[in-house]
């Protein structure tokens, strides 16, 4: 899947597209210099059980990595992700 970023002064998204539709997106808000807020996840159905939504906190770990940010998973999905992939406790904000 192709996972694009966008980012405003202080909002931002990691997003999937189908033709000119978003189906799939996580959006953040920023907090600080070098903090950031993951504050919704939405998948559409027909990507569901595809991993889309785990790929997507994947792209913004690593944008995070990329960047010395820190994350607040305050979207109940991402935060589940973080809680599973240990691997990911680096960027976390604490």
């Amino acid at each position: 899947m192709d996972i694009q970023f966008e980012e405003k002064e202080t909002k931002g998204a990691f997003f999937i597209k189908e033709g000119d539709k978003r189906v799939a997106e996580m959006t953040f808000s920023k907090a600080g210099g070098n903090i950031f807020i993951i504050d919704s996840t939405r998948v559409d159905d027909n990507l569901r059980g595809k991993n889309a939504g785990k790929q997507m906190v994947q792209a913004a770990v690593n944008h995070a990595r990329e960047h010395q940010y820190k994350i607040i998973p305050l979207c109940p999905f991402a935060k589940s992700v973080f809680e599973k992939e240990k691997s990911f406790q680096d960027v976390l904000n604490q």
